[in-house]
């Protein structure tokens, strides 16, 4: 019986040599690895910065005859991040395609991934046993907080996202987090009606910084935080910890 990716379809997988990463941070676990089996990324796989494949497009519009043209032996999709449009042109095509789901939690995303290279490659990365270790534990809620993530037209982490997870570890509690969406699109009226203790804004998929950002949310304390350590699960994972509690330490000070 062939084993079967998140979303329970069945996939071939055996030691591929030939990979095709749609998913940012699943390039990065990837290229970190198992680095000689990567030969294709989207244009928005950033990390590791030395990563030197092949580009394959965006992640939503990925170009998907050169990924076909790439041969490979697996591609690596995500069902939040990737159109099944492109994943069943893919398997149509005979590639096969492993899907993960859009984790909600840390330990959901970690124990997805521990599950793929474990399949794929009979593989435990040192990298995924530490992060599985630095965020077991959480700590106790001290701060609310509002997360944007985009402008023109304002999007804010919701409900059941990797995000709000992270930062609840963190002891911070997404005032979006029992929306029922999971990207809602609040006005900014609304969003200072809350009156979050902390305005926490990254630096992806919007590049927010200290001019483009704060000044829509006057009177509240804000904090500019590594986009990549607060939504991407993988290696970064690693660092992220550290990273995000400097970083809302400070904007607590």
């Amino acid at each position: 019986m062939l084993p079967v990716d998140d979303l329970g379809e069945p996939v071939a997988l055996d030691q591929p040599q030939r990979v095709v990463s749609l998913v940012p941070s699943i390039t990065e676990a990837v290229a970190v690895s198992v680095p000689s089996s990567l030969v294709g990324a989207t244009d928005y796989c950033t990390h590791p910065s030395s990563l030197d494949v092949v580009r394959v497009g965006g992640s939503k519009y990925p170009d998907v005859d050169r990924v076909m043209a790439l041969r490979p032996d697996l591609v690596i999709a995500n069902s939040e991040e990737n159109r099944a449009e492109d994943v069943d042109r893919l398997r149509a095509n005979g590639i096969q395609v492993w899907v993960t789901a859009a984790p909600a939690t840390v330990p959901m995303a970690l124990k997805s991934l521990r599950r793929f290279f474990a399949t794929a490659w009979d593989l435990e990365p040192g990298w995924l046993v530490r992060a599985e270790n630095l965020w077991r534990s959480s700590k106790p809620v001290r701060l609310t907080a509002l997360i944007p993530v985009w402008r023109r037209p304002w999007v804010v982490v919701g409900r059941d996202t990797f995000a709000t997870d992270v930062l609840r570890r963190l002891g911070i509690e997404n005032v979006y987090a029992s929306h029922e969406e999971r990207y809602p699109r609040p006005s900014l009226d609304e969003m200072n009606s809350l009156r979050p203790d902390l305005v926490i804004l990254p630096d992806e998929p919007y590049v927010f910084t200290h001019d483009d950002g704060p000044e829509s949310f006057p009177g509240l304390p804000y904090v500019l935080v590594n986009g990549r350590h607060l939504t991407w699960y993988g290696p970064s994972l690693v660092e992220a910890r550290e990273s995000l509690e400097r970083a809302l330490d400070y904007g607590q000070g």
